[in-house]
């Protein structure tokens, strides 16, 4: 989301036209014209300046060549803004006498004023070498470097002007913009601070270090400086903007909102104001007033395409689908090559399901901006979910390559189906941290709490409906120890009353919808309510709030079951796992302290119902005879490899089939198609629509064996088969994704399923079809183990 950043004052500090006689004035003199002189330049001198001007005149008209009344003469001209007239005189004064170095100053002054910066700093250089010590001469020269972008010799010239005069604030104060011009903001401040030592009262001094500090991230500095700027000037909507520009990457939305407004009071009609103020509103969740702030910006610009592409992620958080996709198509009609609108556009038709679109969106974010943060990862997950394998090897190597060099190349989540890899998870989850949720330090720091008698837990999600995360917890939820816990949910995902939620709800002490609510807000409401453990279930998946854990919700902070992996910020306390996820020897690809489950990490409901219709393999598109293999795992989940392994299976085992999820048509057709590449007749993969729990549970009956996925497994799927009595078969991997269903299998006392090779994992699938007694016997004791091993034993657990 684009916003506007701080800005610098411009333009820097000026040199002012030197008052002043190329003589000395005698004041015994009894010459007419001298005493003229002498009571022109006190005129002068006082700011009365057309009296000055007249008597400048008066000895002009009998003295044509007095130089002193020509030179003064100019200098008001300067004065009074009529700078080609003044430098005409100062011509004329140099013809005179061309050693007076005064006179080269000023007329670079007048040069400098009608930006005619070549020839003003020519002029400099004649009156520095005529006067090497002159101070105001290496000043002035300094302001036209800096009009001229040479910012390296500006500073030079500078520092030459406060060795000559080290107590001139003015040249300190410029110095500074031209090192923050240099990006050099350190020495920038150092700069400022000088000037402000020299004259306290320098407001824009105040302000430009303000805008430095910003710049190395020293917010709280920068509000310090912004805020004495503004006790000399309290209706500088410049601080105002800034200082909520801080504010706003302080996440202290409430704040930054007030200053926006207070800059709409100062300039009311100002576009960017109302957009920035947007952004702020939609950070605190307040959609609809953001809504009308971007309407605003776009009422008074037209043509904004950043109003536009902001107001579409509104409309989308809106569930506005329609009216989002309308404004991302105004933006880029607007500006063709907006790289974010295109962005934007694509979440949103990635969100409908409308790969190809969305893909579409990608390619043209990416060829106008080949580095867009994220994209490539992003690109590259949409493909899979359409099973669109076209040059993946080298895009997977690509997605790698940037990832260890720390490029911002993919959001977390798309890597554990992409790579199977430790070490590559937990980096490219840093750098998404470091990024878009860092510690956030703006709320106090939380203190040693009394004692409760039982202890507060509360449970984030946005999934509490029926969601493959809450269709696995809800059993936790009314099983906790109502004498030990308290339990409190904080929910912030849509709000679908089905029979989950109802089921959800009643099992917590409070259920709380907090989906309207700024993290800040979220944050202060679970401090106040003293939750002692704050549960994060959702990580860095979709619709996720990993502010609220930045700003810490709780002494104590877990990552549980939703996201598969290590969070990799310093503010996620805890990991739930076990040891077949995590092995201590693999604990340094984690940041959080792992808490180490006996059995299996994964709770379960066994309240699940499985629906009692008995299908028939013609009523699902099975064939009536042949073994069923299957896998209802998300199509992304399925790399090459798999596929390819999956077919080698199926040419072993005569008149099999493969029965698949179907998610969207588009990856039915390719699978399909990929299959026939690979030698297998395309009607031998078979795809079962999305259908309701109970009913896709039912379903599981008719197949032989669940075939796993890696790098990423089958997670709630995997248990979902065994709760049915499905067999599974995985290869388990290196990182916690990759080892799930060895987890839930080991917990089913069922070790047999588990392989750790590709060429073991397809061996057993062929032998376990070829050998139906063998199968037999792993179904027995799988449904003997159903009610009794650890997997779903939830009061255990």
């Amino acid at each position: 989301m684009k916003r506007h950043r701080a800005e610098k004052v411009k333009p820097v500090q000026r040199g002012g036209f030197r008052v002043e006689t190329q003589h000395e004035i005698s004041g015994t003199s009894v010459d007419a014209d001298a005493v003229r002189l002498q009571v022109a330049l006190s005129l002068h001198q006082t700011g009365r300046l057309d009296e000055a001007e007249a008597l400048y005149r008066e000895i002009l008209c009998s003295q044509p060549g007095n130089v002193d009344a020509l030179q003064l003469l100019a200098t008001i001209a300067a004065q009074k803004k009529n700078f080609l007239y003044a430098l005409e005189l100062f011509e004329q004064v140099l013809k005179i006498n061309s050693s007076h170095s005064s006179s080269f100053n000023n007329r670079g002054l007048a040069l400098q004023e009608l930006k005619r910066y070549e020839e003003a700093l020519a002029s400099f250089d004649q009156a520095l070498f005529l006067n090497p010590d002159y101070a105001e001469a290496c000043y002035n020269r300094g302001i036209v470097l800096n009009e001229l972008k040479e910012y390296e010799e500006a500073v030079a010239s500078y520092d030459r002007a406060l060795v000559l005069k080290p107590d001139y604030a003015d040249a300190c104060y410029n110095r500074g913009n031209a090192l923050t011009e240099l990006k050099r903001y350190e020495e920038a401040v150092a700069s400022y601070d000088r000037a402000l030592v020299l004259k306290p009262d320098h407001a824009d001094a105040y302000y430009n270090r303000g805008n430095a500090l910003q710049a190395l991230m020293r917010y709280e500095e920068a509000l310090a400086s912004y805020d004495v700027a503004l006790l000399f000037h309290p209706d500088n909507a410049d601080v105002c903007r800034n200082r909520a520009f801080a504010f706003m990457q302080l996440k202290r939305y409430e704040e930054a909102l007030s200053c926006f407004d207070q800059v709409l009071a100062l300039k009311p009609d100002v576009a960017e104001s109302y957009f920035n103020r947007g952004i702020t509103l939609k950070a605190l969740k307040r959609y609809q007033e953001a809504l009308a702030s971007y309407d605003r910006a776009l009422a008074l610009n037209p043509d904004y395409s950043e109003a536009c592409s902001n107001r579409g992620n509104v409309l989308r958080d809106l569930k506005r689908y329609d009216e989002a996709l309308l404004s991302y198509d105004k933006a880029l009609a607007l500006r063709p090559d907006f790289a974010t609108a295109c962005n934007n556009r694509g979440i949103l038709l990635q969100k409908l399901k409308r790969y190809d679109e969305a893909l579409l969106s990608y390619d043209k974010a990416l060829s106008l901006n080949p580095d867009y943060d994220f994209l490539f990862g992003i690109r590259l997950h949409t493909k899979m979910q359409i099973c669109d394998w076209k040059l993946f090897g080298n895009q997977m190597h690509h997605l790698v390559e940037k990832i260890e060099r720390h490029e911002k190349v993919s959001l977390p989540f798309p890597v554990f189906a992409i790579a199977d890899s430790l070490s590559l998870q937990k980096e490219v989850v840093r750098i998404y941290v470091q990024e878009k949720c860092p510690a956030n330090h703006a709320l106090p720091e939380m203190h040693r709490r009394k004692w409760h008698e039982r202890i507060r837990i509360g449970y984030f999600s946005a999934d509490f409906h029926d969601h493959a995360t809450t269709r696995l917890m809800v059993e936790l939820f009314e099983a906790h120890d109502r004498l030990r816990f308290e339990l409190f949910a904080f929910s912030f995902g849509p709000d679908i009353e089905d029979e989950m939620r109802k089921r959800v709800a009643v099992s917590f002490y409070r259920f709380i919808d907090v989906r309207n609510q700024s993290d800040n807000d979220v944050v202060l409401l679970s401090r106040e309510l003293e939750i002692d453990i704050a549960v994060d279930l959702k990580g860095f998946t979709t619709d996720s709030r990993s502010g609220i854990f930045a700003l810490r919700a709780a002494p104590i902070q877990v990552n549980y079951l939703g996201y598969p992996g290590t969070m990799g910020a310093e503010y996620i306390d805890y990991l739930i796992a076990d040891r077949i996820l995590i092995p201590e020897r693999s604990q340094h690809g984690y940041t959080e302290k792992i808490v180490y489950l006996p059995d299996s990490y994964q709770v379960n409901d066994t309240k699940r119902r499985i629906a009692e219709k008995i299908f028939t393999r013609k009523e699902l598109g099975l064939p009536e005879r042949g073994f069923v293999f299957c896998c209802f795992n998300n199509n992304y989940k399925i790399t090459p490899a798999t596929f390819d392994g999956w077919m080698r299976i199926l040419k072993e085992v005569q008149g099999s089939v493969l029965w698949l999820l179907e998610d969207n048509a588009t990856a039915a057709d390719n699978l399909r198609r990929e299959a026939t590449q690979r030698g297998i007749a395309a009607e031998r993969v078979i795809f079962a629509p999305r259908v309701a729990p109970a009913g896709h549970l039912a379903r599981h009956r008719l197949a032989d064996l669940f075939l796993d996925t890696l790098p990423c497994n089958a997670h709630t799927t995997a248990s979902d088969a065994l709760w049915a009595g499905l067999p599974v078969l995985t290869c388990m991997g290196e990182a916690f994704a990759g080892r799930v269903a060895a987890s839930l299998l080991n917990a089913m006392q069922l070790p047999e399923l588990i392989t750790s090779t590709q060429d073991e994992y397809e061996a057993l699938a062929i032998d376990l079809a070829c050998n139906p007694e063998k199968l037999v016997q792993i179904r027995r004791k799988l449904e003997k183990n159903r009610l009794t091993a650890p997997l779903f034993d939830t009061q255990r657990f």
